[in-house]
């Protein structure tokens, strides 16, 4: 996978201290990973990076929407998302990143790389089951969904009538209260 110039973030020359940058996600983004789930996509990306003398901070926070197909319907519709996640940054002999929030890199790197970070991001921010608003609210009218109300089964009531129970269980019943 290529990695894109715009999000690597060269540290070496900045001062100790805080650091933000903002980064505008769309569709072309996920075209790049050949992810083909989101019919459209409009997330801002906040990313603070705090530099410390053997470290790197950074903490991720995203806003925004991703247009996705109902799982019931398949009616497009924007599915709202919001999402944070830290990220320490440490300098060691080699490359290391099998812990989830913990990256290392080795000693001389000058830059890093965050677009894995922020696409991973981004998919784990949307729920795994998307059902239209229009579904939960009663506001949708969709014909998929009338047939899918035509085809499901339909609960029968059954209320059992006194004198269906064998009179014996009865019997037992009233041990069971008398005291």
């Amino acid at each position: 996978m290529k990695r894109l110039k715009e999000f690597n973030i060269p540290f070496v020359g900045l001062k100790l201290g805080k650091h933000h940058f903002e980064y505008k996600i769309e569709q072309a983004f996920f075209e790049h990973f050949e992810y083909d789930d989101f019919n459209d996509v409009d997330v801002s990306v906040d990313v603070e990076l705090e530099k410390k003398t053997t470290l790197l901070e950074l903490h991720f926070k995203i806003s925004g929407w991703v247009n996705v197909n109902c799982d019931l319907t398949n009616e497009p519709y924007n599915q709202d998302i919001n999402s944070t996640f830290s990220l320490v940054v440490k300098f060691g002999e080699e490359y290391n990143d099998e812990h989830i929030d913990i990256l290392i890199v080795p000693h001389g790197t000058y830059e890093i790389n965050i677009q894995q970070y922020i696409y991973e991001l981004i998919i784990l921010a949307v729920p795994a089951k998307r059902v239209h608003p229009g579904i939960k609210d009663g506001s949708l009218n969709s014909d998929i969904l009338k047939k899918l109300e035509e085809l499901s089964p339909k609960l029968k009531e059954t209320k059992e009538k006194e004198e269906d129970i064998d009179p014996r269980w009865n019997t037992l019943k009233k041990l069971l209260t008398d005291k």
